[in-house]
């Protein structure tokens, strides 16, 4: 179950730029000075702040994100203009901490992660990338338009792959040189003029080596703590399996067995269910 299969929860993130904050609505707040950090409240659980925690001042600068059920979240964005004054009962914390919260309810992770892809986009498109001037909220859809040259800014989608490489009973395994500790496999994002399927040769032979075919797709996955949409695919080793890895992107690269793959510590990533479902798939003596 990835960080999106919040069932019976679901998300609806339908642009309503007339919703007016109520009382129990969620708050999103993030740390701009020490990204990605958000602010949730320091018991056990998951929580973030209610509207009605916040000034009167605070509240007339609420953005609208999405919905979760019958849970709406609005954004409020720091800066240096703003009321340095939070609600008290809660810190900031790291983005990844959400994953490591005691038995929180898996919908509220998802609304942090999406948040943050959200968050970003807001604030780098606050003054129009191409004359500069300050942009304005459009009243029909989530955009931002400049009121100077007309450019109308979108949310942005960044197409990246998760790569799951396939040698009979093993799968290339690997680990990041820095950050995220636990095991992966091969990714990257799809660069200009490239397929996606181009994408994962090319990343494959820049991180480990070796050549690849039979590309086939998985599943995808948002991301927001990168902006992503992650398409997971596998595919097979094709010749040498000679492995020659990227010192600089990583630490580990290795051939390992399926009943030998050490998962995740969590059930939330694209990455963790693809080494899950070629473990399984091994275990019964089928192909992925």
């Amino acid at each position: 179950m990835m960080l999106q299969d919040i069932a019976p929860y679901k998300l609806d993130n339908q642009y309503r730029p007339d919703a007016v904050p109520e009382g129990k609505d969620s708050v999103i707040i993030f740390n701009t000075e020490k990204m990605p950090e958000i602010l949730i409240n320091t018991d056990s659980g998951l929580r973030y702040p209610m509207v009605s925690e916040l000034s009167e001042t605070q509240r007339q600068s609420l953005i609208y994100l999405f919905s979760i059920n019958e849970e709406r979240y609005f954004l409020f964005q720091l800066n240096k203009d703003s009321e340095t004054l939070l609600p008290e009962g809660y810190d900031f914390r790291p983005l990844r901490s959400l994953r490591e919260k005691e038995a929180p309810p898996k919908y509220r992770i998802y609304a942090g992660y999406t948040a943050k892809h959200l968050f970003d986009w807001y604030r780098d498109t606050a003054f129009c990338g191409r004359c500069g001037c300050k942009t304005e909220h459009s009243k029909t859809e989530r955009a931002k338009k400049c009121p100077s040259c007309g450019c109308t800014a979108y949310p942005r989608i960044m197409p990246a792959v998760i790569v799951g490489v396939t040698n009979g009973d093993r799968l290339l395994i690997t680990k990041y040189r820095t950050g995220f500790a636990h095991s992966a496999l091969v990714a990257g994002f799809t660069e200009i003029g490239e397929t996606v399927e181009e994408t994962v040769s090319r990343e494959v032979m820049e991180e480990t080596g070796v050549r690849v075919k039979n590309i086939r797709y998985y599943k995808s996955q948002p991301w927001g703590v990168a902006n992503d949409i992650l398409m997971g695919y596998y595919c097979d080793l094709d010749g040498e399996e000679t492995i020659h890895m990227d010192n600089n992107e990583l630490k580990y690269a290795e051939w390992v067995r399926y009943d030998e793959i050490v998962f995740q510590p969590d059930n939330f990533s694209l990455t963790n269910e693809m080494m899950k479902h070629f473990a399984e798939v091994k275990k019964e003596g089928q192909s992925v």
